[in-house]
C-alpha cells in the first residue's frame, strides 16, 4: 500500500511543499516506493485491486474453530451430549490459540 507524505485536500490531491510531482517525492521519502494514484471510488467504476486469500495456516484455523463449532452445535440438538460439546468447546480454543499464534490477524488488507 502507499505511505501518505502529505496532507490531502477534500478532493484527494497530496501538495507537496517542495513543489515536487507526487511521484518524485514519493520516490525520494520511500526510497524508490511507487506512490499510487488517487482512484476515485464512483459506483460502476471497475477497480482493480490486489487479491489476497489469507495464508493457508489461517485457513485452517478458521476452518478448525467452524467445524468445532458445527459439532458442538450438534451436541446440543441431538441429545444433549455434554462430552461431545465440551470436546467441540475444547476444539474451538485450540483453533483460537492456533490462530492468535499464527498472527491471523495481520493478513487482512
Amino acid at each position: 500500500m502507499a505511505q501518505q507524505f502529505g496532507p490531502g485536500t477534500a478532493s484527494g490531491a497530496v501538495t507537496p511543499a517542495s513543489g515536487a510531482t507526487a511521484v518524485t517525492a514519493g520516490a525520494a521519502a520511500g526510497g524508490g516506493e511507487e506512490v499510487v494514484p488517487f482512484v476515485s471510488q464512483v459506483p460502476g467504476t471497475p477497480v482493480h485491486f490486489p487479491s489476497f486469500h489469507g495464508r493457508a495456516i489461517s485457513w485452517f484455523a478458521v476452518s478448525l474453530i467452524m467445524v468445532a463449532f458445527v459439532i458442538g452445535g450438534l451436541a446440543l440438538v441431538f441429545g444433549p451430549t455434554w462430552w461431545l460439546f465440551w470436546a467441540s468447546l475444547g476444539l474451538a480454543a485450540v483453533g483460537a490459540l492456533v490462530a492468535l499464534a499464527v498472527g491471523i490477524f495481520d493478513d487482512w488488507y
